[in-house]
């Protein structure tokens, strides 16, 4: 195959329709005639009994034409599956009692969504308050309200693990150092909120739902349990153009199901899209975790041991697919380091806040933070520089494929290459010479740096570590990562193809294109690519759908296989009518050559009229029609074994970030000055894309460093329910940001493509700690919870300060 578009900086195709206006979204979807608008009545308490739920004068308000209470959901659909054996009931509406500020109650349909929202302030329902808990720590005491009486505790799971030796590694050790980390709730804010369309047809007993859920498509056998209907009775259409996600749109599923309740209960197709407020107070977010760490430590930097308790809180339920938050790092918890000892210790809480889910880099950022704040205590510790300590505990390049403590298979890379890359991009000695300049002038400069390794395509295996090896064996092993796509000619020799991934504007239809152009050796913008998904007609697997950055390596494998499978069919008819063999002939500028003699050739539009026009010429063995069909996987993703070992991903790649900044100690404001990245994807597929993709990711994590953060009062009320208490990093925010790449092929993927877009998002809320970490450095401030917020860094400051006036009014 000549790759004369894959690699490529083409711009997307999809941009065209979006930036004339053309775009296709939920809210503008109307398939059904008759359709109904629904809204739904929220709660204002976290944690309450409902005694009485009082609709008759809402009812009779004009253009209402049902209400729907949890008693309807208790009746007509079953709780949602869990991946726990935690015996928790999650229902799309709450059935006894309301666990948190927002949980939805009722939904009124009406004719339009202005009816259905006057009528909801006529429903009356009465609540009896129970005590709230939010906080992590105090979920886990005895003493804690409990959120499920059936569950007699908060804890929806918990697991100890231990790789290696890692008790001997501590014993040997010449430094400990440990510390406790606390990273904060917050969310994703695309531009699109959510919105499903549901149309419920009692002659077949089918259920039809449009919405902007992006999968993954799991999720469609746990909402057929919960509707109580065979999968292939609930058909699952997704628009081509979503508005965004970041992860986060996996999370509609209740939404999905609830609407098909109320589709069902008052006969009628029923729409809702959720407004801003909503989806702030109720949608999904990331988990908020608290990380107990320890570094066992050699003098010379070197980390021989790890050891972590990790404390999710999922909210007021554990929701599919959490517990993923928690143990979708697990296999690279060692990050980009050769360590080989490990200790772990996992839990998931339940408390009085809105139930968590996919997010970009959902659990890598909680992970990281701790990891490489460690990283730079332990050079401080030292007296060390932390890029001294950072090249000492890279895994070296004939290491790989290496295999961490936990079961990770890294499948390449060169970390030192990339960081010495990003050593001298940043200027890093240069700057340690400014930043000693500046002190003396009483500014204060910090430089921080973070490693990391960015997991892509999930082992759909890795979620059930969440189990035993006991409980596992009672259940099917899960594992792989695999995807679906499908190539077609028309008779006209059009080429069209279909793709799973349910794109949410990271540019797979342009890719698609660029793959099907060089394997089929035509101009990729003559290839249409169709991005709609359709649970019974696209080709699909449950590990389908737009998460774990899986395009890269999954979902453009499937394309290229599909293609190949396509090209294969059309050599063989061409070899047939040329008197050659398939080897002897290549396929390029929408052709067919004989490779000896290029005079000797067929057109493609020729070899597709064969295959329809006349499949009795065709030769023998060979079926008519030009439609292929291919899923992809990696064989390293298997099922977790006996000793909890898991590769959790299809591919790893590697982020190494150099952040500079200046902190102003009178406000404690935070300026970026400079952002350096370098990314090593593997063969990147676009080189356009994938930088916009660094972009958005890079802009997510600075939201989650500086900005963001999901907030409530200690007894449960939320506390952010707009965007003038839910700050979002602007245009006007993003720093000047400088992007490098280096490539070192996945021997895993046929174009040696790995997934890119989710790395700065796990990086840029420890890089951007370390740097203030190391402006304040004078005042021995421990950074050790975000958001970095002036205030936080000011009481910071104010508390160093207090501490060197006591500290010198006792030598005195």
């Amino acid at each position: 195959m000549n790759k004369q578009h894959i690699g490529k900086p083409m711009a997307r195709v999809e941009d065209a329709r979006l930036t004339t206006g053309q775009g296709s979204f939920i809210e503008d979807m109307n398939p059904l005639p008759n359709i109904h608008h629904a809204a739904i009545l929220r709660s204002p308490y976290p944690h309450a009994r409902i005694k009485a739920i009082r609709t008759e004068q809402a009812e009779q308000m004009p253009g209402v034409k049902g209400i729907v209470t949890g008693k309807d959901v208790a009746e007509l659909t079953h709780p949602f599956p869990v991946g726990v054996t935690a015996p928790v009931k999650y229902y799309s509406l709450a059935v006894d009692k309301v666990r948190y500020v927002g949980e939805p109650v009722a939904v009124v349909v009406a004719k339009n969504r202005y009816l259905a929202e006057d009528a909801l302030e006529h429903i009356e329902v009465e609540y009896e308050p129970l005590p709230a808990v939010v906080d992590i720590e105090t979920s886990l005491l005895p003493d804690s309200p409990i959120l499920h009486d059936e569950v007699s505790s908060n804890i929806a799971n918990h697991r100890t693990f231990s790789y290696g030796d890692p008790d001997k590694a501590f014993r040997e050790a010449e430094l400990v150092v440990k510390h406790k980390f606390m990273f904060p709730k917050y969310s994703a804010t695309p531009v699109e909120t959510y919105g499903v369309i549901a149309h419920y047809q009692s002659s077949s007993d089918s259920l039809t739902i449009w919405s902007n859920f992006h999968g993954p498509f799991t999720l469609q056998s746990v909402m057929a349990a919960a509707l109580r209907i065979n999968s292939n009775q609930l058909r699952i259409m997704i628009p081509k153009d979503v508005g965004g996600s970041y992860g986060i749109k996996s999370g509609v599923y209740p939404y999905m199901v609830l609407m098909g309740v109320v589709s069902k209960k008052v006969g009628l197709p029923v729409k809702w899209i959720e407004d801003r407020q909503e989806h702030l107070m109720a949608s999904s977010s990331g988990t908020d975790r608290v990380t107990w760490i320890e570094a066992a430590v050699k003098q010379d930097g070197t980390v021989t041991g790890l050891r972590m308790k990790m404390v999710d809180s999922v909210g007021a339920y554990v929701r599919a697919p959490e517990p993923a938050c928690l143990y979708r790092t697990h296999s690279n918890s060692t990050g980009a380091y050769r360590i080989e000892h490990l200790a772990m210790e996992t839990i998931a809480v339940m408390t009085n806040k809105s139930p968590t889910g996919l997010i970009r880099g959902y659990g890598g950022q909680q992970m990281y933070f701790p990891l490489e704040r460690i990283m730079h205590m332990v050079a401080k510790k030292l007296g060390l520089d932390p890029a001294e300590v950072l090249r000492r505990n890279l895994i070296a390049k004939e290491e790989f494929p290496y295999q961490t403590p936990s079961g990770g298979i890294y499948d390449s890379g060169d970390y030192r290459q990339a960081f010495e890359k990003l050593m001298s991009i940043a200027k890093y000695e240069e700057f340690r010479k400014r930043q000693a300049k500046a002190r003396q002038e009483g500014r204060y400069l910090g430089i921080g740096l973070a490693c990391i390794v960015e997991p892509s395509g999930s082992n759909m295996g890795y979620i059930t570590v969440a189990l035993t090896p006991e409980e596992r064996g009672r259940s099917l092993p899960k594992s792989g990562c695999a995807e679906g796509a499908t190539v077609s000619i028309d008779p006209m020799g059009g080429i069209s193809v279909r793709i799973s991934t349910a794109p949410t504007g990271q540019g797979h239809e342009t890719v698609s294109a660029q793959i099907v152009g060089d394997v089929l050796g035509v101009d990729p913008r003559t290839v249409k690519v169709i991005a709609e998904m359709d649970t019974l007609t696209s080709p699909w697997s449950v590990a389908s759908g737009s998460y774990s950055s899986r395009f890269g390596p999954i979902g453009s494998s499937a394309v290229y296989q599909a293609a190949g499978k396509v090209r294969e069919k059309l050599l063989w008819i061409a070899a047939d009518q040329l008197g050659r063999t398939p080897d002897e002939l290549i396929m390029e500028a929408g052709k067919v050559v004989v490779r000896d003699d290029p005079s000797k050739q067929i057109s493609l539009k020729r070899l597709v009229g064969s295959a329809h026009w006349n499949p009795q010429g065709l030769p023998t063995g060979t079926e008519p029609g030009i439609h292929e069909t291919a899923f992809y996987t990696i064989p390293t993703a298997m099922p977790p074994d006996e000793n909890d070992l898991i590769n959790g991903s299809a591919t790893y790649g590697f982020v190494a970030d150099a952040v500079t900044v200046e902190v102003d100690p009178a406000t404690g404001d935070v300026q970026i000055l400079d952002y350096f990245t370098i990314h090593d994807a593997g063969v990147l597929l676009n080189p356009l894309i994938a930088d916009g993709q660094i972009m958005g990711g890079l802009a997510h994590g600075l939201g989650g460093a500086l900005y963001e953060e999901l907030a409530y009062d200690k007894n449960g009320q939320f506390l952010a329910g707009s965007f003038m208490d839910y700050l979002c990093p602007t245009a006007t925010e993003i720093p000047k940001v400088t992007i490098a790449h280096i490539e070192t092929p996945s021997p895993l993927t046929p174009l040696g493509a790995k997934g890119l877009g989710e790395g700065n998002t796990m990086s840029a809320p420890v890089v951007i700690a370390n740097a203030v970490a190391d402006a304040l450095s004078p005042y021995d401030v421990t950074i050790d919870t975000l958001p970095l917020s002036p205030n936080r860094i000011w009481s910071w400051i104010q508390q160093a300060k207090s501490k060197e006036t006591l500290k010198e009014e006792e030598l005195v």
